[in-house]
């Protein structure tokens, strides 16, 4: 299946996709750690099937310096050992986060005190907003067919500018 529809080259898309980066922004600048921002996103876009997403956040994770070993394991992570504690929860909390439909609760009590116990009140808000604009993201891009593959790191950056 070809690209339903190219975003970028739609004055309404473009101006919206450069406002929804400006709101990433927040995300990034605050102090839950990269290295958890990029396995959350990757988790969920996995889930979400997003092609383009998974894309971008496995060449972003590998440029900034996570390993193969733990990107390749994200999809498998009850399986692995190669994560900490407090990055258990957060794929925990992500993956609930994601699967609302299928879960009635959403966040189970129990995943929601193991993220408090690891996070303080803002790395926690940026979780919260981080898995609701990385299913929000997942979203667009499936629904407009973005395809996986042709991501080159550091390009999600330039929409800051």
């Amino acid at each position: 299946m070809d690209t339903r529809f190219h975003l970028f080259d739609n004055a309404l898309a473009s101006t919206f996709a450069k406002r929804f980066a400006q709101a990433a922004l927040v995300i990034h600048q605050s102090s839950l750690p990269r290295a958890t921002r990029e396995l959350v996103t990757l988790r969920v876009s996995q889930i979400n099937g997003c092609g383009a997403c998974v894309d971008m956040h496995t060449k972003e994770a590998t440029a900034a310096g996570e390993s193969s070993v733990r990107l390749h394991l994200v999809a498998a992570w009850r399986e692995s050992s190669v994560f900490t504690e407090a990055e258990r929860a957060a794929l925990a909390f992500a993956e609930e986060g994601t699967r609302l439909a299928d879960a009635h609760q959403g966040v189970s009590d129990e995943t929601w005190a193991q993220v408090r116990k690891h996070y303080d009140d803002d790395q926690l808000a940026a979780l919260i907003c981080l898995v609701a604009q990385a299913n929000a993201a997942n979203r667009i891009g499936v629904i407009a067919g973005q395809k996986g593959g042709s991501y080159e790191p550091g390009t999600f950056a330039t929409m800051f500018s």
